[in-house]
């Protein structure tokens, strides 16, 4: 079986974007890999007026004319004119001196303020392009750098994806050795690591797919089991609101209308980790997530003795005040998800205002008592039809 491993690195902004590609190139050349084939994008943003960074490029670079392009990227979405050698390009497929590049990124922003930018390297060592259809260049093998335009300044990512051989009776993923591992480790410190599983060959017509943690779709390497448990989570969807109501949770906590009466802009929870951890480690799970401000997202993960991955997740308002949990359930090439509510009355799949500290807690313990019942009648309806997964699998780690 092919798994893709999706790693995510540490990039710092405060590193120059030329000093970063360089820093990964030189990795290439450490391992006494042969130059690797680049592939770049570098775009103006979709709105016209101000400068435009790809005809600054044109001025000093006349030789790259035949790499711009606005072809779309899909159909009914409209593509910014940008320098690249991607599939849409006249110059699709086509190297381009490293020093050419060194030069444009080395101008990024100040004197090429490009609103998207991609830079994927792709080697045989890191396995073939994945038989994907997805517009995810994160899904592609190899190593890539994004930097892009935001409101709060300049985004930057580092990430990697090798394709890597696996049986299901193994206990642990074979690791990067050899050439691959020097590059890997010329990327730096790697934050985590997403396990995508894919079939070699997709037939024909439609293949159930599985949505990863990074958000992308994924083919199911087991379409029957994918199937069977999207129609258990829909049963469980339907019954959900039934089910609330028969295993009476710890606290009547107030409707949505209300709750927004007694929480007004300005009331917060404060820390939120601690009475998560009070109430979800001793079920065996562990809490990871927040911010110094306590808000974002949160991740509470344990695994069954089946080897499935169960997951809460928790969005506790970037912007707003309000909570959004959904309860997963992870297995090789199946997922099954719940949106529950932290209460009777509140609006199933909605977000619900998080209150002060003393609301907080009730919440906790409310979501606590609901986990425990699924984990007593869904997970175990899940995994009779599924079976184990292999012990190697894990979908984040």
């Amino acid at each position: 079986m092919r798994v893709a491993l999706l790693t995510t690195f540490a990039a710092s902004r405060k590193e120059p974007l030329v000093a970063m590609m360089d820093r990964v190139h030189q990795g290439f050349l450490a391992a006494g890999i042969a130059e690797p084939f680049i592939q770049f994008n570098f775009g103006d943003g979709l709105i016209g007026g101000g400068v435009s960074s790809v005809d600054r490029v044109l001025k000093r670079h006349p030789e790259l004319a035949r790499f711009v392009t606005e072809a779309a990227p899909m159909p009914g979405i409209p593509g910014a004119r940008r320098i690249s050698n991607g599939p849409m390009s006249s110059g699709a497929g086509e190297r381009v001196p490293y020093s050419t590049l060194q030069a444009i990124t080395a101008g990024v922003p100040r004197s090429f303020p490009f609103h998207g930018i991609a830079i994927h390297f792709h080697s045989p060592e890191f396995g073939e392009v994945m038989p994907i259809p997805t517009p995810a260049a994160k899904m592609m093998s190899g190593v890539l750098i994004t930097d892009s335009w935001w409101v709060n300044g300049r985004q930057r990512s580092l990430s990697s994806c090798s394709v890597v051989e696996v049986e299901p009776g193994d206990k642990k993923l074979p690791m990067p050795s050899g050439p691959l591992a020097t590059v890997l480790a010329a990327c730096g410190k790697a934050r985590k690591t997403i396990q995508a599983p894919y079939p070699g060959q997709l037939g024909p017509g439609p293949v159930p797919a599985v949505r990863l943690p990074s958000g992308w779709n994924s083919p199911s390497v087991n379409p029957e089991l994918a199937v069977a448990v999207k129609a258990i989570a829909v049963k469980y969807r339907d019954r959900l609101p039934e089910i609330v109501k028969q295993i009476g949770l710890p606290h009547d906590l107030p409707g949505l209308a209300e709750m927004n009466r007694l929480a007004p802009f300005g009331v917060h929870a404060g820390p939120k980790k601690p009475a998560l951890e009070r109430v979800f480690k001793p079920l065996g799970y562990s809490v990871r997530g927040g911010t110094a401000g306590e808000t974002g997202s949160f991740s509470l993960r344990r695994r069954t003795a089946a080897n499935s991955t169960l997951e809460l997740t928790l969005d506790c308002g970037t912007w707003s005040h309000s909570l959004l949990a959904i309860f997963k359930v992870w297995g090789l090439g199946w997922k099954a998800t719940l949106t529950i509510p932290p209460t009777e009355k509140a609006v199933a799949g909605g977000q619900y205002p998080i209150g002060d500290a003393e609301q907080w807690q009730k919440i906790v313990e409310n979501m606590g008592t609901l986990v425990a019942e699924l984990e007593r009648t869904f997970v175990p309806e899940i995994e009779a039809v599924t079976g184990p997964s292999p012990e190697w699998y894990q979908p984040e780690s």
